[in-house]
């Protein structure tokens, strides 16, 4: 048995932690990013990175000292912690992000290079059976991904970014382009709501236990040790998340006047990539998808098989890897949007709760003697969550869309957090007041 690991171990644990993390989002957000912002890119990325690395890492720190996901949601509750840790996986796993690892990444590898008089959609079929075959058969082995992810495929993926950007930085597409309207009053607000979309925050808060199992596999296990080497791996993915995130906002920066209305990050990159490499620029963006998706998709595989065979432990781990990578098989190829129709608003429902969560493993030492801050914080930020999600979805309640609409920050997105703020204040009052009464 180890007390710690060494330095080069100690990296390759970030490196995973990373792969895991970056997937297709994390790959079209920061150009568009920089595409819309223009001159404002980086006082826009400020505020991207708090949200898109800084949440995360901490999120990675507060469910590790907290002892897991679990401990600490079961503060509020239990029942709290069983529903909302399901709804979680459910949704960032065979419900939204697993789907998506595929579909997006043949989006990138298929329909480029097949000809005209190819049917899309049975290649398409073939891709995705294969994808999701070959990610379960590395999930099966979720104390080694730091050997598949960290050793093999991530150092690739960093090299094919890293040549796209010095490629950029060598011969620019043209210059900043005047920030579009969102970017040009409020650029660092805009970019925290905007780094939301990631939903890493919400990944960071499974990721933990995988990267946990890893160090784990290699000897280390003193509690201790066990979250110190994962809190540090935390630290070494944030930076890497930092680092390629400014280098791919610099790309999407300089492709606002070269390329004026492009429709997302997806075509800012390929219209980069060709504008640099020619047609070897489709390859090259092809291969930086296909290995970012797996990576990710391998990871959420690894922490949704391992959270339900916790609950469920008659049902084995390898079956539901093969139960959620059959299901994402069928969603990627059939009636994914319907199911993002349904996703998404479930998402931006339970992103609030997810930030808060965090905020209270960092304050635990101080509400020892509040502990129903916990369930009335919880209560109100998820009621105003999804109360404004409800709202967005056309679902309005007579006298209720009107007092959402006031809450100050409502417009910003932040609608959750004056609600916050009085749950914790009632949390206060409750337990002073349980404490008087349980005196004689």
């Amino acid at each position: 048995m180890i007390q710690k690991l060494d330095l080069k171990t100690k990296f390759l644990m970030g490196v995973t932690l990373f792969s895991m993390f970056f997937g297709a989002g994390n790959l079209i957000f920061p150009p568009y990013l920089g595409a819309q912002a223009g001159t404002s890119a980086w006082t826009a990325f400020i505020g991207f990175a708090m949200s898109a690395v800084g949440l995360p890492v901490l999120g990675v720190i507060a469910v590790t000292v907290s002892g897991g996901l679990n401990a600490l949601a079961s503060r509020v509750h239990p029942k709290f912690a069983f529903v909302y840790i399901a709804v979680l996986y459910l949704a960032i796993g065979p419900c939204l992000a697993i789907p998506r690892t595929a579909s997006t990444s043949f989006s990138m590898a298929g329909p480029p290079f097949l000809p005209e008089s190819v049917p899309e959609a049975p290649v398409q079929l073939l891709y995705t059976i294969v994808f999701f075959l070959a990610a379960s058969l590395v999930a099966m082995h979720p104390e080694k991904l730091t050997e598949y992810l960290g050793k093999r495929l991530t150092p690739v993926l960093l090299t094919l970014i890293a040549a796209l950007f010095l490629a950029a930085l060598v011969n620019p597409a043209g210059p900043a382009a005047a920030p579009a309207e969102a970017y040009a009053s409020a650029a660092p607000v805009e970019g925290f709501l905007y780094g939301y979309q990631t939903m890493d925050t919400l990944a960071a808060l499974n990721f933990g236990m995988i990267v946990a199992l890893n160090v784990q596999a290699l000897g280390v296990r003193e509690e201790k040790a066990v979250t110190g080497e994962t809190v540090f791996a935390g630290w070494i993915a944030g930076a890497l998340l930092l680092a390629v995130y400014a280098m791919l906002t610099f790309v999407g920066r300089l492709s606002g006047t070269a390329f004026p209305g492009t429709a997302d990050g997806t075509e800012v990159l390929m219209r980069t990539a060709e504008h640099l490499f020619g047609k070897a620029g489709a390859l090259i963006l092809a291969l930086i998808f296909v290995i970012a998706c797996f990576n990710t998709c391998v990871g959420l595989l690894s922490c949704c098989g391992k959270y339900f065979n916790g609950c469920f432990p008659r049902i084995g781990y390898r079956a539901w890897v093969w139960g959620f990578a059959a299901v994402s098989a069928v969603l990627a190829n059939v009636g994914l949007e319907a199911i993002l129709l349904f996703s998404v608003p479930v998402l931006n429902a339970i992103y609030p709760l997810a930030i808060l969560l965090i905020a209270l493993a960092f304050l635990k030492r101080a509400l020892t003697r509040f502990p129903a801050v916990y369930p009335w914080t919880a209560l109100l930020c998820g009621v105003s969550s999804v109360l404004a999600v409800l709202e967005q979805q056309g679902l309005s309640i007579p006298g209720v869309t009107g007092l959402i609409h006031a809450i100050p920050g409502y417009a910003a997105g932040f609608g959750w957090l004056l609600p916050t703020v009085l749950g914790a204040g009632i949390g206060v009052l409750w337990s002073v007041m349980r404490r008087k009464d349980s005196c004689p």
